[in-house]
C-alpha cells in the first residue's frame, strides 16, 4: 500500500496537504489547538489534548493555519465514537462527541479559566464545575434551530452552508424528534422548533408560516403560536421568536447556580433588584424574594410581551430598552444575562453605575466572560468565582455563572 506523503511541520504546508500535530489543548470553539515548527499555531478539528494527529491543511495564513483530523496516531484515553451516526455525515450540532462526557467538561472548565486569565487579567480564578449534580447528556433539548435539506430538514456541516439530512437528533426531546421524519420546508432556509416539556405544546416557526409541512395539527405554525414551560415552580410563556434556554434541566441548573452567586438576601442592603436582559422573566420571577421590587430590562419586543404575562401579579417593571440605553438608579444586586457578545462596555458602565453589592454575570461565551471581568474589574468590581455548567453536552458551547463583588477598597489602588 503507498503511504500519503506527510509533510514534517517545519515546513510552510499548502492547503489541503498533511501535517502531523501535536495537540495541546482544546480551545473555545472546539478545536485543537497545536503548534507547527515554524512558530506557527494550527487549530485542528477533531483534536483531543495530548493526542499527536496527522491533520489535513485547509486554510493558513502567516500566523495560524486550519485544518481537520485524518488521522489520530496517538489517542487520549478518553477519545470515544461518536455515538450519533449523523457525526460521521458531517452534521455540525455536535462537535465534541468525539470525547468522553467527562472530558468535555473538563474542556469546558479548562476554556473558561485559560480566558478569565488570559483576557480577563484575573491571577488565579476561582472556577469551579456545577455544584448540583449531572445534567442529562442527550433527549433535552426542548428548542431547535434545523434548515431545509434535499430530503426533509438537517442541520449544516460545520463552517459551511450545506445541510446534513436527519431524521433523529441525539440530544433533542423524544416530541421534537417525532417531528423531524416527515418535516420539510417549502421557500425557508430555516425552521425553530420548539416544546413545551410541562404542556405538550409544540411550535415550528419559519417565515413564510406556511413554507412548513409534514407536521401534526397539534404544532402551532404562525407567528403568534407559544408554548408553556413550568421551572423552579414558575409557568412561562414562549413565543417562537423569544428565547429560553435550551431545555427545562438547564434553566433550572441555571436559576439554582444564580442563586447561589446572588447570595443571603439579608447581605443585599436596600433598594430595588435588577434582572439585565431579562427574556421572557426567568430570573425575575425565580431568583429574587417576592417582596423586592424588580427592574428588569429588555429590548425584544416579544421577550418583553411574554414577560408582560409571566410576572403578572408580581412587583416586577419590564423596562423595554436596550440595556446600554437604560438610565441607572441605585440597586441591592443585579443578574445580567446578556446575548454572546456580553455586556460590553455600554453594558458594564450602566450596571456598575447602580452601585450594586454584587452583579451575577452569567456568560454563554468565554471569551466575552474574559472580556466582561477585565472591565468590571477596573470598575472595582472583584471576581469572586465562576461556575462551570454543561448545558450543551457534546458541543463547545458552556454557560458560567460568576459573582463580582462591588469592593471600594480597588478605588484606592
Amino acid at each position: 500500500m503507498t503511504k500519503r506523503p506527510i509533510r514534517k511541520s517545519g515546513s510552510r504546508p499548502l492547503p489541503n496537504f498533511e501535517v502531523q500535530v501535536r495537540i495541546e489543548k482544546v480551545v473555545a470553539e472546539g478545536d485543537g489547538f497545536g503548534r507547527l515548527q515554524d512558530g506557527r499555531v494550527i487549530f485542528v478539528e477533531g483534536g483531543l489534548p495530548g493526542e499527536l494527529v496527522v491533520a489535513k491543511v485547509l486554510k493558513q495564513s502567516k500566523d495560524y493555519a486550519r485544518g481537520v483530523v485524518t488521522e489520530v496516531l496517538e489517542a487520549s484515553e478518553q477519545r470515544v465514537q461518536p455515538p450519533c451516526e449523523y457525526v460521521a455525515q458531517g452534521c455540525g450540532g455536535c462537535d465534541l462527541q468525539h470525547a468522553s462526557v467527562n472530558l468535555q467538561r473538563q474542556i469546558k472548565f479548562d476554556i473558561v479559566r485559560e480566558s478569565l486569565i488570559r483576557l480577563g487579567k484575573t491571577v488565579n480564578p476561582d472556577v469551579r464545575l456545577y455544584e448540583s449534580g449531572e445534567l442529562p447528556v442527550v433527549a433535552a433539548r426542548t428548542t431547535l434551530r434545523v434548515a431545509s435539506a434535499s430530503q426533509g430538514v438537517g442541520f449544516r456541516q460545520r463552517r459551511s452552508h450545506d445541510v446534513v439530512p436527519i431524521e433523529r437528533c441525539l440530544v433533542a426531546h423524544p416530541s421534537l424528534n417525532e417531528l423531524l421524519p416527515k418535516m420539510r420546508l417549502d421557500g425557508a432556509e430555516e425552521c425553530v422548533v420548539r416544546v413545551g416539556v410541562a404542556s405538550g405544546e409544540r411550535m415550528a416557526w419559519a417565515e413564510p408560516a406556511d413554507s412548513v409541512s409534514g407536521l401534526p395539527s397539534d404544532v402551532g405554525l404562525n407567528s403568534d403560536a407559544v408554548v408553556h414551560e413550568s421551572i423552579s415552580g414558575q409557568t412561562f410563556q414562549i413565543s417562537a421568536s423569544s428565547f429560553f434556554q435550551s431545555s427545562p434541566p438547564a434553566a433550572t441548573a441555571l436559576v439554582e447556580a444564580t442563586r447561589r452567586a446572588l447570595g443571603d438576601v439579608d447581605s443585599w442592603g436596600e433598594g430595588p433588584v435588577v434582572d439585565a436582559y431579562c427574556g421572557v422573566g426567568l430570573f425575575a420571577t425565580t431568583v429574587f424574594p417576592a417582596d423586592r421590587h424588580v427592574i428588569a430590562i429588555e429590548s425584544n419586543p416579544s421577550a418583553c410581551a411574554d414577560a408582560r404575562v409571566n410576572v403578572a401579579g408580581r412587583d416586577i417593571e419590564i423596562v423595554q430598552v436596550p440595556v446600554e440605553e437604560w438610565q441607572s438608579v441605585e440597586a441591592a444586586v443585579v443578574v445580567a444575562d446578556p446575548a454572546r457578545d456580553g455586556l460590553r462596555a455600554g453594558g458594564v458602565q450602566v450596571l456598575t453605575a447602580t452601585k450594586a453589592s454584587v452583579i451575577v454575570l452569567i456568560s454563554c461565551d468565554p471569551a466575552s466572560l474574559g472580556r466582561d471581568a477585565r472591565l468590571l474589574n477596573e470598575k472595582n468590581y472583584r471576581l469572586e468565582y465562576s461556575e462551570v455548567l454543561d448545558l450543551f453536552p457534546h458541543t463547545h458551547h458552556v454557560e458560567v455563572v460568576s459573582r463580582f463583588v462591588r469592593d471600594e477598597s480597588m478605588e484606592l489602588l
